[in-house]
């Protein structure tokens, strides 16, 4: 008995095989029509392009100061007469000149050490303000005079600390005398009638970078989970345990980018040093007496009537500076490192 083949039985027959077409046949279906993985888009090719060639950029900027920096200050280290690590005298104008940096790398360092030590836990206590404590309102208006102040030129800085903020400092500084004199840097030698010391320095260094820490923090404690908050809370935490166990853990690495970014500016700040500081080559590590000198106030102070031999003895400070600044962020940056697991970012 033969059976015949018609074109309807023909077409059932072909969608009957395709309905039972195995899984692995379907995967390799489906991995046909996926489009190949070396085709990027003509976008995604510039984005790479600009991204890459941006951080090259960058590279080469930074490798391009640091050989400016080590060729102009060759030839003034190859006639300098004394130690330019250890020595503190600045005398580049005679048969003999001899100039040193320590007594700059000295002021520098004190200066922004105070100015850490008062505008860390300030500008972490008003970004914890406006994001969990101040109304809404209120952390709107603070918010935005913080952001503000950190756009605020130095030199405006610097004239309200000269005319305004030293007097008034005069008294602190006796109180601290008489009080903590028992302590080293406290202890005051010269009972002049200025306050241009190192104190009031680190003080000016301490409001100018204090919105720049204060802003970021603020960015960082924004971006806490807020189920984080919540479980916190839930189990019964007080808002202060709250934030000491779930905000600051989760924002340790961000307090510190934020404070070595107040530190740089900290360590490079020129003309509100120059203003306020009555600068001397000498080192000292009493902050009340006048005196005292950064590598930057120096470089402002004496840049424009220095000879040839003067200007590169300038620039080899500035490159001393340079050095000072990279470390000071490598350091930084192994130290976030080190905290990034215990944050709960990526919990």
């Amino acid at each position: 008995m033969s059976t015949s083949i018609t074109p309807e039985s023909r077409d059932n027959a072909q969608r009957d095989s395709g309905s039972r077409r195995s899984p692995k046949a379907d995967q390799a279906h489906g991995a046909d029509a996926k489009p190949n993985k070396t085709q990027v888009r003509l976008g995604d090719r510039v984005f790479l392009g600009l991204s890459r060639g941006a951080g090259i950029t960058l590279l080469v900027i930074m490798a391009g100061i640091a050989v400016f920096l080590v060729v102009k200050a060759l030839d003034a280290l190859g006639d300098n007469n004394g130690n330019f690590l250890t020595d503190s005298t600045w005398v580049t104008d005679g048969s003999k000149p001899a100039f040193g940096v320590a007594g700059l790398v000295g002021g520098t360092v004190i200066s922004a050490g105070i100015a850490m030590l008062i505008a860390v836990p300030v500008a972490v206590g008003v970004a914890l303000f406006i994001t969990h404590y101040a109304p809404r309102r209120v952390a709107q208006t603070l918010g935005y005079i913080v952001d503000l102040l950190a756009a605020v030129p130095s030199v405006v800085f610097g004239l309200w600390g000269l005319v305004f903020l030293s007097p008034k400092l005069l008294g602190l500084h006796t109180w601290l005398s008489d009080y903590l004199g028992w302590i080293p840097i406290f202890d005051k030698d010269e009972t002049g009638t200025t306050a241009r010391t190192l104190f009031t320095c680190g003080i000016i260094l301490a409001i100018m970078v204090l919105p720049i820490i204060a802003a970021v923090t603020r960015e960082v404690f924004l971006q806490v989970p807020r189920a984080h908050e919540e479980a916190a809370l839930a189990l019964g935490a007080t808002r202060w345990e709250m934030i000491r166990t779930a905000v600051l853990p989760f924002g340790k690495p961000g307090i510190i980018s934020a404070s070595m970014l107040g530190l740089g500016r900290a360590l490079g700040e020129t003309i509100a040093v120059a203003m306020v500081l009555s600068s001397s080559q000498e080192f000292t590590y009493k902050i009340l007496d006048p005196g005292g000198n950064t590598i930057a106030a120096n470089i402002a102070n004496q840049f424009a009537e220095s000879n040839d031999l003067g200007r590169g003895a300038l620039i080899a400070s500035g490159l001393v500076l340079f050095v000072l600044t990279l470390l000071v962020n490598g350091a930084a940056r192994v130290v976030i490192n080190r905290h990034k697991e215990f944050s709960g970012a990526n919990a």
